[in-house]
């Protein structure tokens, strides 16, 4: 099994994937919860994908019951202290903080959401169940990402009997394997998901259900089947050499860095795409020890679907960005990369079209691409019922409900990729809907 504590071999690395945001002190947690202004229709509130009662949990800990804090949290977000180092809060919450409206800070919500959840963490203290009922019927998780955990922990709090099936080794979904270290540390997302499994949410690793005869067993063992599997590998370049092991996609690197005892970089790295992934690899690259970190992308700086924070803050960690530049090919001596084989892009009439004879190279000893996950067609076409539209599972916004009613979902493989409290929130609701619909069912 991957050593999550593996960084700590290395000091040298690990004081270089310092929080990103360090903690608030008590005072300074008190100082800011008591900026709050208790606004009574919470525009923080309705901003939260799962709605968290900002002003209720802001101000329990302006007046020290920080138990009373993080249970309010938790109450609409299980995952809560994960969403509070990962979650994009200054287009979210804080973003929403009517402080701008007078030209002040936002109340770091953030912060003091995260400071009530350490504290919880640290107290040892387990999740509260809404339900003292055991109800007969059985739930299966498909996947262990965010959607499932939220999933599976709602309707475990109310007293039904939840598994969870996990292809991988750890539980956890990108904020395990694809969050940058600097972000959310993996023993951070375990710690948190022992939560869950000490509601007594049973879970399976190294589990791969990919066929029909996978389904019709799951089928008749559980009552109804929960998908929260993500989405699939990232897109290919399709490009000459991209074969070479010196290519490695952006999920993988940051995977790899953060679950293996060898974090290694090339010196000349080049990543291709400007999403927040290919950030969080290239700031990852920068800090392992790469000398030179590019970022090239076919398009400008204003169609970079990139946070403007997360571009900044690359910016000033030293990364470079070439615009208009699309690769063409990869060359190598052997074993050896050796440069990126690029054209010049135009746009015209918006569109990127590659400038013919404009061939340069890129000197680059490591290449990771970050254009992209693909969506799971194949899988999902094995989920009995289930047509997948482009590539996503066709399921009620509110509910999850598929148009088999067997089958619920939610997360990346439903909304095609967005943040992970878009997953917590879409679990969230699906729980509720089936404890709701197995209820009716058996009235």
């Amino acid at each position: 099994m991957p050593n999550p504590s593996h960084l700590e071999q290395h000091p040298e690395v690990a004081q270089r994937f310092a929080d990103l945001h360090p903690p608030l002190s008590r005072q300074a947690a008190l100082v800011e919860a008591n900026r709050c202004l208790n606004c009574f229709d919470a525009p923080c509130t309705a901003a939260c994908p799962t709605h968290i009662d900002v002003p209720r949990f802001i101000k329990k800990i302006s007046s020290g019951n920080l138990a009373g804090s993080a249970l309010s949290i938790l109450d609409a977000n299980i995952l809560a202290a994960s969403c509070s180092r990962v979650c994009p809060v200054s287009v979210l919450c804080e973003g929403a903080c009517v402080l701008h409206r007078y030209n002040e800070q936002p109340i770091e919500i953030g912060l003091l959401q995260r400071h009530a959840m350490e504290t919880f963490h640290a107290s040892g203290a387990p999740l509260p169940m809404k339900s003292d009922v055991a109800h007969p019927q059985r739930i299966a998780c498909i996947g262990a990402g965010p959607a499932s955990l939220a999933c599976a922990a709602e309707l475990r709090q109310r007293g039904y009997s939840v598994t969870v099936y996990e292809s991988r080794a750890l539980p956890g979904g990108l904020n395990t394997y694809g969050v940058a270290e600097y972000k959310l540390r993996t023993a951070d997302s375990l710690h948190e998901i022992d939560l869950i499994r000490n509601l007594g949410v049973e879970f399976h690793f190294g589990v791969n259900i990919s066929t029909d005869a996978d389904f019709i067993a799951l089928e008749s063992q559980y009552d109804i089947i929960f998908l929260g599997v993500g989405l699939g590998s990232m897109h290919k370049l399709k490009i000459p050499g991209e074969s070479h092991p010196s290519v490695i996609d952006a999920l993988k690197f940051i995977e790899t860095y953060k679950t293996t005892n060898a974090p290694v970089t090339g010196r000349h790295v080049v990543v291709v795409g400007a999403g927040n992934t290919a950030i969080d690899a290239a700031l990852a690259a920068k800090r392992i020890g790469a000398e030179v970190v590019t970022i090239v992308y076919r398009r400008t700086e204003p169609n970079m679907s990139a946070f403007d924070f997360e571009f900044d803050h690359a910016k000033r960690e030293g990364i470079h960005f070439m615009w208009l530049t699309q690769p063409i090919a990869v060359h190598a001596d052997g074993d050896n990369l050796r440069s990126l084989e690029c054209l010049r892009v135009a746009l015209v009439d918006g569109k990127p079209e590659t400038v013919l004879g404009s061939n340069f190279f890129l000197k680059c000893d490591m290449l990771i691409p970050a254009i992209g996950q693909s969506p799971l067609v194949d899988w999902l076409s094995q989920c009995r019922g289930i047509v997948p539209d482009s590539g996503r599972v066709p399921a009620d916004p509110v509910t999850g409900r598929t148009a088999n009613p067997k089958y619920y979902a939610a997360g990346d493989c439903v909304n095609g990729g967005r943040e992970v409290v878009d997953a917590v929130a879409g679990g969230k609701r699906a729980g509720i809907a089936i404890a709701a619909a197995l209820e009716s069912a058996h009235a």
